[in-house]
């Protein structure tokens, strides 16, 4: 008698491709932080060298300044800033070093540019426009803290720059008063008799 030949049900096929498909995402994502720390040492490397001739720039600055030397020292110079921010945005990962850069990067644009006074407002605009989403629109990810000064719910006491006992103080603090917030609202209004 020939025994049967097993087979796999689709349930277990799915739960092995499932599997499958885990170790590979983990594998590329791995691979990309591994390519983003890469960029970001390429581009660390990149600015040091660009800071030599921005330092062979300053002896001509003291000496013949005119108009374009001082506009070429201050796009290197705002470059160099700009790539510093982009570093830091592919290290922290948060929205908040995102904003940075865009603000450095229309800083630049202002600055060096010899733009019309419509693109000059627009820039204004456009950074007013940033600090309003920091300021009303934040978010636990912008940042170590949030507007009231509690530590943002998501961070551990390393990431908020605060000592450990006083991080988890305040989180007791703002977990508390959010509950008692909480039953407040809970609780059903006291109805008069209308006659």
């Amino acid at each position: 008698m020939i025994a049967p030949k097993r087979r796999l049900t689709n349930h277990a096929l799915h739960g092995r491709e499932e599997w499958f498909k885990r170790i590979f995402r983990d594998q590329i994502a791995e691979a990309a932080g591994i390519l983003e720390v890469v960029l970001s040492g390429i581009v660390l490397a990149a600015l040091l060298m660009s800071i030599v001739p921005l330092v062979e720039l300053m002896p001509g600055l003291l000496t013949d300044a005119d108009s374009l030397e001082i506009r070429t020292f201050l796009e290197r110079a705002l470059d160099i800033v700009i790539g510093i921010e982009f570093i830091k945005m592919l290290a922290k990962h948060s929205p908040g070093s995102v904003l940075e850069v865009l603000l450095y990067a229309i800083a630049r644009h202002m600055v060096v540019g010899h733009e019309s006074a419509i693109e000059n407002l627009l820039s204004v605009g456009a950074i007013a426009l940033i600090f309003i989403v920091r300021k009303f629109f934040f978010v636990p990810a912008f940042g170590a803290h949030l507007p009231d000064g509690h530590p943002a719910p998501d961070l551990t006491p390393n990431q908020s720059g605060i000592r450990a006992e006083e991080f988890r103080e305040r989180l007791r603090n703002r977990i508390h008063a959010e509950d008692v917030s909480d039953d407040e609202e809970d609780e059903d209004p006291e109805y008069e008799d209308i006659e």
